[in-house]
């Protein structure tokens, strides 16, 4: 799988899963660490782990292996190291502090969602 193709496909999973604030970021032109940076956020320390779950297991299902996985005991942050994407998974507080988007964003780099975006077409009002 490309690397935009897998940031968008986990990005999806994250959508389909009720995740919140998903952002995907193109961050190859700043790190070496990685080519995209997923972040999104759960609702509670439940919902951070089993949205990190899902893309675990959905994924193992399509062969693309986990490389690490950190903060699962405590799921205020959640990082999954897939190689060239790393997500990362919020509690809304955890989120607000390290505000990861303030330092990846350098305001071209954002990737669209099209799901997303086909969701705002269809959810406003017809003239």
């Amino acid at each position: 799988m490309e690397n935009n193709g897998l940031a968008l496909r986990i990005a999806r999973i994250l959508y389909d899963k009720k995740a919140a604030d998903i952002t995907v970021l193109r961050v190859s032109h700043l790190t070496v660490i990685t080519d995209y940076m997923v972040i999104a956020t759960g609702r509670s320390s439940l919902q951070v782990k089993a949205l990190a779950d899902d893309v675990d297991d959905a994924l193992a299902m399509e062969g693309v292996a986990l490389r690490a996985k950190e903060g699962q005991q405590e799921g205020q942050w959640i990082v999954l190291d897939y190689g060239t994407v790393l997500v990362h998974i919020f509690h809304p507080e955890a989120r607000k502090f390290y505000h990861l988007e303030r330092l990846w964003a350098d305001g071209e780099n954002k990737v669209p969602l099209p799901f997303m975006e086909e969701e705002e077409k269809t959810e406003q009002p017809q003239a």
